[in-house]
């Protein structure tokens, strides 16, 4: 096992082994960016209609390239859009096929690899 001595679980059983010091951490942290996210995108509900986006948000754009990734023209950032949906798609299929595989088998992946 490469000199690793390590307890192989399923994908499907690790969010429980977590203990809740790191896991409420993480949760926080996720909770506190998709708020700054929506209230970029959202107009408040005081103050229009609800569930209304913004006239000055374009989906997605939430206004975060530290390191001058996006594209400058409109037509290039949709085409960066598409191709970032498509990769994500893929690899959410990807993750799904290997947490079926787990459950069929009762083998994790690693243990599926030969590690």
């Amino acid at each position: 096992t490469y000199g690793m001595n390590v307890h192989h679980t399923i994908a499907n059983n690790q969010l429980a082994e977590i203990p809740g010091t790191i896991l409420f951490p993480f949760f926080l942290a996720i909770n506190i960016t998709e708020a700054l996210r929506a209230s970029i995108g959202w107009v408040e509900p005081g103050l229009g209609p609800l569930f209304t986006l913004r006239e000055s948000y374009y989906p997605g754009d939430i206004r975060f390239d530290p390191f001058g990734f996006r594209p400058k023209d409109a037509k290039g950032y949709e085409n960066m859009q598409n191709k970032e949906l498509n990769n994500g798609r893929l690899a959410m299929i990807a993750a799904a096929g290997m947490c079926v595989q787990e459950q069929i088998n009762g083998k994790g992946i690693l243990e599926n690899l030969g590690f």
